[in-house]
């Protein structure tokens, strides 16, 4: 038995008579499994091994990484390792980006398959527009700035099968958004939990109708 294995039972002993065991046993599994540590440390969206994934709640990751694939395209509202987690799971990502300095990071690191657009921030103008030049899309994700007029102009342009993906949906400032997707048939699926980098309990919806690309 090696000296690690021989003290656990000791230091959690300590720990529990403590009242801390149940830290210990948070670093050990889930916190350890998901990297958010890691994520915190670095200030990055990252996974375990330090990987990109979306900054979205884990929960929600877990969910479409089950459920996405090769056939779907996905039109972002906000770059960055989203970005790149999403390009290695559909056929095309198109992001687009209010941040010029960030805009330039994200570009320089993007593979084929996946494109960014810089568009200067005006409330209800250019930026929340960027994908009426482009396609329908499947998955429409909305976690940029001018969120609520995002969300309106993201059913003019989603595939018929498509979805519309929040994040920080529990925020009040967006309700107008929500209650605009829902008065236009759409249904809402939340995942709550934690999510890279922060420390509290958030929220990111799904909106969604029948015959949806995600089986909801």
């Amino acid at each position: 038995m090696s000296i690690k294995n021989y003290l656990r039972p000791a230091v959690e002993a300590i720990l529990k008579k403590a009242g801390l065991l149940y830290i210990f046993r948070l670093r050990r599994d889930a916190i350890k499994a998901y990297g958010w540590e890691r994520s915190a440390t670095a200030y990055a969206s990252i996974d375990a091994e330090s990987n990109p994934i979306p900054w979205i709640t884990y929960p929600a990751i877990d969910f479409l990484a089950s459920r996405v694939n090769r056939n779907m395209k996905v039109f972002e509202y906000g770059s960055g390792n989203s970005t790149l987690w999403w390009a290695k799971r559909v056929g095309m990502v198109s992001s687009v980006e209010h941040d010029f300095s960030w805009h330039e990071k994200v570009k320089a690191e993007l593979p084929e398959n996946a494109n960014l657009k810089y568009i200067e921030l005006s409330y209800d103008g250019d930026y929340c527009r960027a994908l009426a030049c482009g396609q329908d899309w499947n998955i429409i994700v909305v976690d940029g700035r001018d969120r609520v007029n995002c969300l309106k102009q993201s059913i003019e342009k989603i595939a018929n099968d498509g979805v519309i993906l929040l994040d920080n949906s529990d925020r009040d400032e967006y309700k107008e958004g929500i209650d605009f997707l829902l008065n236009h048939g759409y249904r809402k699926l939340e995942f709550r939990g934690l999510a890279p980098i922060v420390t509290y309990i958030s929220e990111t919806s799904i909106f969604y109708k029948p015959d949806n690309c995600l089986g909801l």
